[in-house]
């Protein structure tokens, strides 16, 4: 417990008193999505209306419906191969659990997902009868729970019906080894669903349990069918034959994972346990588990308090027309950690391009990890809004991959004529990557679209991990090897010209050129990419990448290493931002005017990556930021979601609150559906993330050396305002509460016993912190 005196604008105010007001000043607002009708039981109705529940191992889509609720699953190592080309793999929906009612008209009808306590349900009247059905996925029990209960007794009647989507026999060429089968079978309480995946051998194992207080239960051959009970509660659990190792990654299709592993014992294993819990006991399980990682953050806007009563698309249909509600950026806000929460947990797989939720044959991009700013943009709002922990499923991912990819590191630097090669047994660490990852596979090493600064882009996650939390045994176990292997590549892939050290192979992701340029169309056109030498996107990231190396070979006395030697004689040539006849940043070294070459409005804003997510642009570097500025304003601000994402990030570290705010405004209403998921379109996830690290980045940033408070507040937040635990790097965690634009309360803490440079409105205040 901290009890310092700490100095706040010039005033002294202990820790203790600081923490009182900031328990009494703490919003008593719930965040929920609410919605007065079920959503289509349609994949659009999914895309557009369910509401997403998870426990991250696996997602579900609630729909809410009446006569007939649909629950979709999705695990994310159930892949298969592709019928329609984008990519090596595709995640696919995994299980389609229906429950049937024999209901008629029915009134009050609503439906909702609390956010605090990551939970849905929905309520209905029917024939006299209120019915409830209460959702949610438990992390710690790893199960789906479902309670339905009515006002009357003996009124809770159903259909349990559980179905394995597109199913398909196996040995068809030329479907993209989508071969499926598996069998449903019910027996007295319970159900199981087994099936495996020809593409990479996936087997997928459900169990339900039935437990009912009343009534009756019957069994037909596939179905469980609950008859007259006061009420009942449905249990499912789930695992797969998938187990994360560099094996997975380098192994023929057929021998990636153990055929004769059984994940049916141990989802039966984990079912269970829950049964033998209850309800009531997985309930205050599961929300312990969730307050404790909701709980650490808060912002509060000063909202209306009758909005958080109002249905959520009605909000959104008001914020389009000009009522911009501060309960729905909150919520909005808040929903992006909601979804990293759900879909991001040590042991399970990371958050994908959909998170953990998807209802396709064929996803999007297959729902893969894509390293050209999607994955990275995932996981910008977890060091910031204190979910450090939901990173480390990347970081175990990163670490079973990496391996493999030393080979594509090396035919990369063989095919441009780069070196030196490492020989057998040299350079360990070395590695790549090139846009697409997937559970089972590595696409490729950079190219086509994009250049090597995808590696850049990633280890900055990693440095970022190490100072938000100053984890010595992160940097040791993860962050330095990807930053060391990555920088092991990045000195042997440039070349020496005209006193520069450039990237040889460049290409700023997925900028095109020729007739198309902002009339390209996806699926219809050929893309014509442009690859050159030593764009922004590559210069900048390999940058980051040798200064972050320096630093933490300082930390661990590595400095004598012989890739730090080469990075230290390099790092100064390396000459990652230029600025243009427009003013503008750079994207390519021959353009001089802006958009000379590629889309002028391209949703990637890949020569700012140096402003968001790296450092090297900022408010110590007045010319570079400025010009971020004006490339920010030619590149306008109306894009797809996520790149809309990347914009308000970019606009918060320029310090430009208000059109930060302004994208805001634009993504909420052209690039939100009614359930909040991001509109590429289609749902892409990255979208939701990248605009929650944006507005924390708009109320506090700590990239150049200090605590910065409120650096991009907009005028429409200006009149009051708080936030509660949002981090800083450091290994600080912070509070503010502000008026006029101006904080009046403040309180620092720090878990390593620093001290904290902060900035309040212009003022420097160091302050006495020590561990919590």
């Amino acid at each position: 417990m901290i009890n310092n005196i700490h100095k706040v604008l010039g005033i002294a105010v202990s820790t203790a008193a600081m923490l009182s007001f900031f328990s009494l000043s703490a919003s008593p607002i719930e965040h929920v999505l609410r919605y007065n009708k079920p959503a289509p039981s349609t994949d659009s109705g999914w895309e557009k209306e369910s509401l997403p529940l998870g426990c991250a191992h696996f997602g579900v889509s609630v729909f809410g419906g009446v006569e007939h609720d649909r629950i979709q699953v999705t695990h994310n190592a159930v892949l298969s191969g592709r019928e329609k080309s984008h990519g090596a793999a595709n995640l696919t929906n995994a299980l389609e659990i229906n429950l049937d009612f024999n209901a008629g008209e029915y009134f009050n009808y609503e439906r909702g997902l609390s956010l605090d306590r990551a939970s849905a349900w929905t309520k209905y009247d029917c024939g006299g009868v209120s019915y409830k059905r209460e959702y949610f996925t438990s992390y710690p029990a790893r199960v789906l729970a479902i309670r339905l209960t009515a006002n009357a007794k003996g009124a809770v009647s159903f259909v349990l019906r559980p179905e394995i989507p597109f199913l398909k026999p196996w040995n068809k060429k030329g479907d993209g080894d989508f071969g499926r089968r598996g069998i449903v079978v019910a027996y007295r309480d319970g159900i199981a669903v087994d099936q495996e995946l020809e593409r990479f051998r996936v087997k997928f194992a459900g169990r339900f349990a039935v437990i009912h207080d009343g009534g009756s239960i019957t069994s037909s051959s596939n179905t469980l069918s609950v008859a007259g009970a006061d009420s009942a509660v449905i249990l499912f659990a789930c695992d797969t034959n998938y187990r994360l190792s560099p094996e997975v990654f380098t192994s023929p299709d057929s021998k990636k994972l153990d055929p004769n592993d059984k994940p049916s014992v141990r989802a039966e294993a984990i079912l269970a346990a829950a049964v033998k819990k209850g309800w009531k006991a997985l309930l205050a399980e599961h929300e312990t588990d969730i307050s404790r990682l909701m709980g650490r953050a808060s912002i509060d806007l000063n909202p209306a308090i009758e909005d958080a009563q109002k249905t959520t698309d009605l909000l959104l249909s008001q914020y389009k027309k000009g009522k911009k509600s501060r309960y729905l950026e909150e919520t909005y806000w808040l929903f992006g950690r909601y979804l990293l929460v759900s879909s991001s947990r040590p042991g399970s797989l990371p958050a994908n391009l959909q998170g953990v939720w998807t209802v396709h044959k064929n996803s999007p991009w297959g729902s893969g990890y894509w390293h050209n700013i999607n994955v990275q943009m995932n996981y910008w709002p977890a060091f910031i809004t204190n979910l450090a922990e939901c990173f480390e499923p990347y970081a175990e991912f990163n670490a079973a991959f990496r391996p493999g990819t030393r080979k594509l590191a090396i035919a990369y630097l063989n095919q441009h004529n780069l070196g030196p090669i490492p020989a057998e047994g040299e350079a360990p660490n070395i590695w790549c990557v090139g846009t697409a990852v997937y559970p089972y596979v590595v696409e490729g090493g950079p190219g086509g679209h994009s250049g090597p600064g995808t590696g850049g882009l990633t280890t900055k996650l990693f440095a970022d991990w190490y100072d938000y939390t100053l984890d010595r045994k992160a940097l040791e176990k993860y962050v330095w090897p990807v930053v060391h292997g990555m920088s092991d590549f990045f000195v042997r892939s440039v070349i020496e010209t005209n006193g520069l050290y450039l990237s040889k192979f460049s290409a700023s992701p997925e900028q095109m050129v020729g007739k198309l340029e902002d009339n390209f169309r996806w699926g219809v056109d050929k893309a014509q990419y442009y690859t050159t030498t030593g764009c922004a996107f590559d210069q900048q990231m390999i940058y980051e990448n040798g200064r972050d190396l320096l630093r933490f070979a300082k930390i661990l006395s590595r400095e004598d290493d012989p890739v730090v030697k080469k990075v230290r004689a390099q790092i100064d040539k390396y000459c990652p931002v230029e600025i243009g006849a427009d003013g503008q940043i750079k994207e390519f070294r021959e353009e001089v005017h802006y958009a000379d070459i590629g889309q002028r409005h391209h949703r990637h804003i890949s020569q700012l990556v140096g402003l968001m997510p790296g450092t090297i642009i900022n408010r110590s570097t007045p010319e570079y930021l400025a010009a971020a500025r004006k490339t920010l304003d030619l590149r306008g601000d109306q894009s797809t979601g996520w790149a809309l994402a990347h914009r308000i990030c970019a606009r918060a570290r320029a310090g430009d609150g208000n059109r930060a705010h302004k994208l805001i405004g634009n993504l909420i209403s052209t690039r939100t559906y009614n359930n909040l998921w991001d509109a590429h379109p289609p749902f892409q996830i990255d979208g939701n993330f990248g605009a929650t690290a944006g507005i924390a980045e708009m109320l506090i940033q700590s990239h150049a050396g200090f605590i910065d408070l409120l650096p991009a507040l907009p005028a429409a937040w200006k009149k009051k305002g708080s936030f509660r635990g949002l981090c800083a790097r450091g290994a600080f965690e912070v509070d503010c509460d502000w008026a006029d634009g101006k904080p009046v309360r403040v309180v620092v803490r720090s878990r390593k016993n620093l001290k904290a440079d902060v900035r309040f409105n212009g003022e420097k205040v160091s302050y006495e912190a020590r561990s919590l």
